[in-house]
């Protein structure tokens, strides 16, 4: 499950079973990675109820605000983003994970400054945090490496992201590159580097460079379809069906946006906007 969450092994399905809470919480990301929502969802609930309090917790409740985000559920997310930083206590990976989640609920519903503001709280906790100190919620050193790993990679992101909203394209584009860079040189998740891939398309996009983002979403496509990732294979058709691939037709990308839009509504997921 591991490799599935956060190696070169995204595809993997089935998963196995999860024997521990942690377990639950990996192969949760694992499956909402490829778009499993109903599996994600019930590892979570489950996981909650065993272990309703504390950093995992936090964790869990992160991740069920970030499925909710992925299908455009911004306000809704915002309730677990809320609750994952009152569960995180002091673990910073856990209210780094919140911070960063509540900082992208606020952009998806409009409101830039408070977006900004938390993600100058999520960069100041993870530059004044020791992260090593709590790596023992984990069960295996590479399991712990492998999360923290990711997030100032997820802080990159949504940097780009809210530049993008408020009209600074150059900026997204910079910040979009720093997420890219942290992803290759960690060399761990498949699925990291394709969503900062994905963030660069759209970055580039923003800043008038349809070119270079047509290409990197036209590889980057091909790539979802053979790891399955499903919501990232939705979001790039999304974003080409909108500037037009350099390889496909337009049915073709049609195609493909559709095809991954009903998968995701077969495996539980429920779109805002549909």
């Amino acid at each position: 499950m591991q490799a599935a969450a956060f190696g070169s092994d995204p595809s993997r399905w089935p998963l196995p079973a999860a024997t521990t809470p942690m377990q639950r919480w990996i192969r949760a990301v694992a499956a909402g990675g490829q778009g499993h929502y109903a599996v994600a969802h019930t590892e979570l609930s489950a996981l909650r109820r065993a272990q309703p309090y504390g950093p995992l917790a936090s964790l869990a409740s992160s991740t069920q605000g970030s499925l909710l985000r992925q299908l455009g559920w911004h306000t809704r997310a915002r309730g677990w983003d809320g609750r994952a930083l009152a569960l995180a206590g002091g673990h910073p990976e856990a209210r780094i994970d919140a911070l960063v989640g509540l900082a992208a609920d606020a952009l998806g519903i409009g409101r830039f400054a408070v977006s900004a503001t938390l993600l100058r709280r999520a960069e100041a906790e993870l530059a004044g945090s020791d992260l090593s100190e709590f790596s023992g919620l984990w069960e295996s050193s590479a399991s712990w490496e492998a999360s923290v790993t990711r997030l100032p990679i997820r802080l990159a992101w949504v940097s780009a992201e809210l530049a993008m909203s408020t009209g600074d394209g150059a900026t997204a584009v910079r910040h979009a590159e720093r997420g890219v860079a942290m992803a290759d040189s960690a060399g761990t998740s498949a699925r990291h580097r394709v969503k900062s891939n994905v963030v660069l398309a759209a970055a580039l996009c923003s800043s008038g460079c349809l070119d270079k983002a047509r290409a990197i979403a036209d590889l980057e496509l091909e790539i979802t379809g053979h790891l399955g990732l499903i919501p990232l294979r939705w979001a790039l058709a999304s974003l080409l069906d909108s500037i037009g691939s350099g390889s496909r037709t337009e049915r073709e990308v049609q195609t493909i946006k559709d095809a991954a839009a009903q998968a995701v509504r077969r495996r539980g997921g429920i779109w805002s906007h549909r």
